[in-house]
């Protein structure tokens, strides 16, 4: 893990692709429905974009129809479909998706290969990495003479009582990241009693999305909030008096990758095959603008996306446990 990372976060924003890292692909006239390659996605509108661009000028425009869905509800989907499941091709949460393909066996090996910084299943490559942090609006700490916060622990203080917008762990997985932090450094006892305590200290401020937080952070609805840590960073480089203080407990991450449905259609499995690589190959340089961890060889991010605290979390991360977290939080 410590080898991983030195290469995750060495050097400067800059994709450096292997040469076999080229365009793939063909041109040709836009599919019927039928033919269309069923792309299912929890990405962000700025990894569908980068999908989208990477596909579209690689030769698959009309090719395919991509619909978007939540973490939970294409978790579920994956789930209980497997196989029989509309898509094609998607692309989720590695966790998800490991979890699928235990319960399922439902995705295909993939057939070309692209070299990770971290050993990934045959099932599925990496598409973004996101890192948790906590971020504070500066005016509001000051406004409402609050102390800044150095962990996730600072934040059950009674003085944060209302002053913080956390994400729900029953809503959003960005939420997972501050659980698997609390847990990680003090346990699951005293953690749930930490997790409990944040979210009365949030009240009214909890978010069902991800996003949610750092949006009342910058409005000054609240003063900190905890979420995806290159959000925070691309708002305070805006100029915004926002601040990203990566918690002592550590900047735990999650991943998300493509996979491809291992379904009888031979032809149109294969063509989703392509449409993964291509993904995989050609969208990588503009992920790394909205999402700066570097997830391939010859991939390196700017040192001002260098979280203080990388940490992976001391168990692999599954359906399972993320059930689990949830009824240590909830129950």
């Amino acid at each position: 893990m410590k080898k991983w990372y030195k290469y995750l976060i060495a050097g400067c924003l800059a994709v450096t692709m292997a040469a076999g890292f080229a365009g793939c692909g063909s041109s040709g006239d836009s599919a019927s429905a039928d033919e269309q390659v069923v792309i299912y996605t929890n990405a962000d509108p700025e990894a569908q974009d980068a999908f989208k661009h990477a596909l579209d000028n690689n030769g698959f425009e009309g090719k395919y129809v991509l619909q978007a869905f939540g973490t939970s509800e294409l978790g579920g989907k994956l789930m209980a479909e497997g196989t029989n499941i509309e898509a094609d091709l998607i692309t989720m949460s590695t966790y998800y998706i490991d979890s699928a393909q235990k319960e399922n066996k439902m995705f295909a090996d993939l057939t070309f290969d692209a070299k990770t910084l971290q050993e990934t299943p045959s099932y599925y490559k990496p598409t973004t990495g996101q890192f948790g942090a906590i971020f504070v609006n500066t005016e509001v700490l000051q406004k409402e003479n609050l102390p800044m916060p150095k962990s996730i622990k600072d934040l059950t203080n009674p003085v944060y009582k209302d002053k913080i917008s956390l994400p729900d762990i029953m809503g959003s997985s960005t939420s997972w990241l501050l659980a698997q932090a609390v847990f990680d450094a003090y346990g699951e006892q005293e953690g749930a009693a930490i997790l409990k305590q944040l979210e009365a200290n949030a009240g009214p401020h909890m978010e069902k999305s991800g996003s949610g937080p750092l949006k009342k952070v910058k409005a000054g609805e609240v003063a900190v909030g905890f979420g995806l840590r290159h959000q925070g960073l691309m708002e305070e480089q805006k100029g915004l008096p926002i601040k990203v203080v990566d918690p002592t407990e550590g900047n735990f991450f999650l991943t998300e990758g493509v996979a491809v449905i291992n379904k009888a259609d031979s032809k149109k499995k294969e063509l989703a095959m392509k449409m993964a690589e291509c993904i995989v190959k050609n969208s990588r340089q503009e992920l790394l603008k909205f999402y700066p961890m570097a997830l391939y060889e010859g991939e390196t991010v700017d040192k001002t996306f260098e979280p203080a605290y990388p940490k992976q979390y001391k168990e692999a991360l599954t359906v399972d446990l993320l059930k689990k977290h949830q009824q240590l939080i909830k129950g």
